[in-house]
């Protein structure tokens, strides 16, 4: 073999934000597709976690570690947070190990990387499972196609590698992990000990939403809707020992058919586990799909909601108006089944009022929850030709949106009014309550939970202090908060 000991790092520390903390929840599954990929072509395989590896997330003991025989590194640049830290860190790795990386950010930034990280040596465009084969075989640089290298000075860009099919890739190899991973916050195990994993039971998506930045990958392919059978992600659920399970497909019923039939598998084999999905609204048009889901053990879904405005859902070409996001929930609510809702706000021509009608939209609909993100354009989106029109907006540097009018400072304080007017005391009561309504947590769960409150509560008082004077932090909380 060409090399001994390969190691496979997921670079992101864990997030001391409130904000971020669900990133820290779910295993770095894009990196263990490859890494199991990698399996039988290395001597050993070490695959590192940051987020959980807090004795080696310094660059003194990372090299430390690796300086241990390893003689390929592999990383995975997936986010836009922590990318300036990451490539820190990348520079202070050992110089004379090849350093290969991967990813969508890294796919999204070949050319920046190679011009601040010196250490790069290959850059594995796209989807990498099969392409880091051919490197750790030792094939010429020149014949493998989907990478960027550096060769007498320059940077190579090979042509991209045609995207396989989601049956002929392997699931990960979960014992290849160091960890279970868990709901923390603040140092604290909020989840009572639950354990939490992903799947995917297909890759693309068949819609054609102009704001996604998953349905064209970064160098412009459409990642065209490809599906597993139904059998194979009942094998890979049954090798799951996590409590909670997430199908981080696109949307879990594009296939209907195939969703009704790994429900019915799910319950003949009485596999008790919780599971949520990523949905489209039109799940409400399906209510046997319901019954099973539920029947089933899923526990929340992931509504793509975006906006309440009828003329920027047509700008968005998400195929359905604002009455049909109302009709479609007075349905689902008929489930027991947690709802969150996402939304996108500073749209190209939305105004303030528009933005801040979102949280009073979402409780109108009675979702239980909302995620809001200002709009991202990248690269290959259809949305860069109404930007090219809008000569009065423009994208920050991680390609998100802004203008004239609104300043990315302007839109972040936009984004904690349409945050503090959602997320009331109430609001924290009425997610609790939902949540034992719908069994998404055990009673042992729910006991530990409530044994850290206290302290929890604590470090959130402890660090809010810490950025703002204790009387504005309680007037915050009590006052505003309960208008």
């Amino acid at each position: 073999m060409k090399y001994n000991h390969a190691l496979f790092l997921n670079p992101y520390v864990a997030s001391k934000s409130s904000r971020r903390f669900f990133m820290n929840i779910f295993p770095p599954t894009g990196l263990e597709y490859v890494a199991t990929s990698a399996k039988n072509l290395v001597e050993k395989l070490t695959l590192l976690d940051l987020r959980y590896e807090e004795d080696l997330s310094t660059p003194a003991k990372l090299s430390d570690f690796i300086q241990k025989g390893v003689d390929i590194i592999c990383v995975g640049i997936i986010w836009d947070y922590q990318f300036k830290e990451i490539c820190d860190l990348l520079n202070q790795l050992p110089k004379d190990i090849l350093l290969v990386v991967g990813g969508y950010k890294a796919t999204e930034e070949v050319k920046e990387l190679f011009k601040i990280c010196p250490n790069i040596d290959i850059i594995v465009r796209g989807e990498g499972e099969e392409t880091i084969k051919e490197v750790l075989k030792g094939m010429p640089l020149k014949d493998i196609s989907g990478i960027s290298y550096r060769a007498d000075g320059k940077v190579v860009h090979n042509e991209n590698r045609s995207l396989p099919q989601a049956d002929s890739i392997v699931p990960p190899d979960r014992s290849l992990r160091r960890h279970q991973y868990s709901m923390i916050l603040y140092g604290i195990n909020i989840g009572g000990g639950a354990t939490y994993d992903t799947i995917l039971s297909a890759r693309g998506c068949p819609y054609n939403c102009k704001f996604c930045t998953f349905s064209l990958n970064p160098l412009g392919q459409k990642r065209t809707y490809s599906s597993r059978s139904a059998e194979s992600v009942l094998e890979e659920i049954e090798g799951i020992t996590a409590d909670i399970i997430l199908f981080s497909d696109d949307n879990f019923i594009t296939d209907v058919k195939k969703a009704e039939d790994i429900c019915d598998l799910i319950i003949k084999r009485k596999i008790k586990k919780r599971f949520i999905a990523q949905v489209r609204i039109d799940m409400s048009k399906y209510p046997v799909l319901l019954e099973k889901m539920v029947k089933a053990g899923f526990k929340a879904l992931l509504l793509g909601i975006e906006s309440p405005h009828d003329r920027i859902l047509t700008q968005l070409d998400k195929g359905f108006n604002s009455d049909t996001i109302r009709k479609s929930f007075v349905v689902l609510m008929k489930y027991p089944i947690y709802y969150s809702g996402y939304f996108i706000y500073g749209n190209i021509g939305e105004t303030e009022e528009e933005m801040l009608y979102i949280p009073k939209f979402a409780k109108e609909i009675c979702v239980d929850n909302i995620v809001f993100n200002n709009l991202r354009i990248d690269k290959f989106s259809p949305l860069r030709k109404a930007l090219e029109e809008a000569s009065d907006y423009h994208l920050t540097e991680n390609n998100e949106l802004y203008s004239d009018a609104y300043s990315p400072e302007a839109l972040e304080k936009i984004n904690k009014r349409i945050q503090s007017s959602f997320y009331t005391p109430l609001r924290g009561l009425k997610i609790v309550w939902k949540l034992f309504l719908v069994r998404a947590f055990t009673f042992r769960e729910i006991s530990s939970l409530l044994i850290v409150v206290p302290l929890l509560l604590k470090r959130i008082v402890i660090k809010k202090i810490q950025k703002v004077r204790f009387g504005d932090f309680l007037k915050h909380v009590f006052v505003r908060n309960t208008r």
